[in-house]
């Protein structure tokens, strides 16, 4: 797949709303950006943790669909668990998710999250499920 068949996928979903687009990807490791506006806001006006986690598993998650066959899989988030260390209200995200364990059931991704002025974000660490579709 190519970054943009990744992002036309995409565009009519939950990550199409959150405007994630896809700008990188290797066999390890896969990248991402979303812009930071209202849309993301909390309503004290900064960056609402859930868009940062939504950010993440969406990463981790096309970034396991690149490692598996699309048509004999399904990858389903299993477990998100991150930590907040930073805030923002403007400007981009970028999300850098890397694989430390790619299983024949389960990937684990940690994802670095930080602005675009590179001021750490969240980290998150997602597990996904690999499961035959039936």
């Amino acid at each position: 797949m190519t970054l943009e068949q990744i992002n036309e996928l995409c565009k009519d979903t939950l990550i199409g709303h959150l405007e994630i687009e896809f700008i990188a990807f290797g066999s390890d490791y896969i990248k991402a950006k979303m812009p930071v506006n209202k849309k993301k806001h909390q309503p004290g006006g900064i960056l609402h943790g859930g868009a940062s986690l939504a950010m993440a598993e969406t990463v981790a998650g096309a970034g396991s669909m690149l490692l598996v066959d699309p048509k004999k899989y399904d990858v389903l988030g299993l477990q998100v668990t991150g930590n907040h260390v930073g805030t923002t209200s403007s400007g981009d995200l970028l999300a850098t998710a890397e694989i430390v364990h790619k299983g024949q059931t389960t990937h684990i991704w940690d994802v670095k999250i930080t602005d675009d002025g590179e001021k750490l974000i969240s980290v998150v660490r997602v597990t996904n499920i690999i499961r035959e579709k039936k």
